[in-house]
């Protein structure tokens, strides 16, 4: 089943013309409205009209979480603040996020791409679907529920956590679909045969999972397990959120929404543009968006573009299934985390010396996070008490900037290793 045949299955020729014109028009729509992108083209010496083919995208700059965050909070926004009706955020390498805005437009366009997605994988208005992401500023939830909604199946928005209700509801109400992470799947999976209830016994007929990097490997695991089709979706919050590219039901290549997103893949180190079947970093052009387009975007995420038909009768281009990632960002239950969002909340913690290391570990199926940090010698009060709210303090400022919990552990002063040079501060035991 197909949501919008028209364009999901348009002739490649006839895509490209469609993709031209929009991404015109989008050049010429972020230079008279963003400095950020009119300054960047000035410094190159090229006008928006200077985009006469798609593959003369490739003389435009291109942007990177970074002046995301430079141009904190709307300044990369391409209509008045008035126009936007919803802004979400993801993790920055700071304690200031990125924020992404959208129109009532974006809105409507994203709940239809979504639609598309989750139409791939059989998802129909007879469907209930429970969302087990984190309602919030993270896009992943709201993206979902929406385009469930559009193409009429009951949301169920249970959010994350409290695994145990997330099983009970799934008998009563007769989940059909599940989102969630691959690893957060899998801990409802333990904790539903702790409870008594097979998983593999549930009504549950497809999963969306998605937020995080996941092998076939797992996707075996799922299936067997849940005894459902487990299938990938790829976004990210600086392109639009979930709805960017998903699975069909042969998964065989996840389909971008072409006539809404240019992809292109790059050499990580030359920046030079790759032919398709050549493994590189995706990069990505939005060509719809009015609150928040943006350019050339480096999603740092390594894949490889098939431009062939699918069995589905789609002809979108289809990315395999991201395999890494070209920076130092940590994904820890679906959670970007940089090691120097954590440094910066330790340094503003008085009591704690700027030592510090961060292990990330798997229990069963869930990733765990634990910083060992190190008191200064003022903080030894004698009394146990206030070693223990140090601790907590750090917790808990872990956890409002990372949105994720923390282990924080206090170790004795200079006992963590001492570094010349560049720090090796993490340690990923996954």
């Amino acid at each position: 089943m197909i949501w919008d045949v028209e364009n999901e299955t348009m002739d490649r020729g006839q895509l490209q013309q469609l993709q031209l014109a929009r991404l015109q028009q989008t050049l010429k729509n972020v230079y008279q409205n963003v400095p950020f992108y009119r300054e960047k083209f000035d410094q190159l010496g090229i006008k928006p009209e200077d985009c006469r083919t798609l593959k003369d995208l490739s003389r435009f700059p291109f942007t990177v979480k970074t002046d995301l965050r430079d141009n904190y909070p709307f300044k990369m926004f391409a209509v008045p603040r008035s126009k936007v009706v919803r802004v979400h955020a993801s993790s920055g390498t700071t304690g200031k996020p990125t924020v992404v805005g959208y129109t009532k437009k974006d809105l409507d366009t994203w709940a239809d791409l979504v639609a598309r997605l989750v139409t791939m994988v059989g998802v129909t208005e007879e469907d209930v679907a429970q969302v087990c992401f984190g309602y919030g500023l993270f896009t992943g939830a709201f993206g979902l529920h929406y385009g469930l909604e559009r193409v009429g199946a009951m949301v169920v928005p249970t959010s994350t956590g409290n695994t145990e209700r997330q099983i009970m509801l799934m008998q009563d109400f007769g989940t059909t679909t599940v989102i969630s992470t691959p690893t957060y799947a899998m801990h409802m999976a333990e904790t539903a045969r702790k409870m008594g209830v097979d998983p593999a016994e549930l009504p549950l007929k497809v999963g969306l999972f998605g937020s995080e990097a996941w092998t076939e490997s797992m996707r075996a695991e799922l299936e067997r397990v849940w005894n459902l089709k487990a299938t990938d979706n790829y976004g990210l919050s600086e392109i639009i959120g979930p709805g960017v590219s998903g699975e069909c039901m042969y998964t065989n290549g996840l389909h971008v929404n072409e006539d809404h997103f240019l992809v292109e893949i790059i050499d990580p180190e030359t920046e030079e543009p790759l032919d398709y079947g050549q493994g590189g970093e995706l990069v990505i052009t939005s060509l719809t968006k009015e609150a928040f387009p943006i350019i050339r975007y480096r999603t740092r995420d390594i894949t490889v573009l098939n431009p062939e038909k699918c069995e589905c009768g789609r002809t979108t281009v289809r990315m395999r299934k991201v395999s890494g990632r070209t920076d130092d960002m940590l994904i820890i239950s679906g959670v970007n985390v940089f090691p120097s969002q954590i440094e910066s909340v330790l340094l503003d913690v008085d009591g704690i010396a700027p030592h510090y290391k961060i292990i990330v570990a798997k229990k069963g199926y869930l990733d765990t996070l634990e910083v060992q940090v190190e008191p200064t010698e003022k903080a030894f009060t004698g009394q146990y008490k206030d070693l223990q709210l140090l601790e907590e303090t750090v917790r808990n400022k872990l956890s409002s900037v990372l949105s994720l919990s923390a282990k924080v552990k206090l170790v004795e002063p200079g006992s963590l290793e001492r570094f010349v040079g560049k720090a090796k501060r993490v340690v990923d035991n996954r």
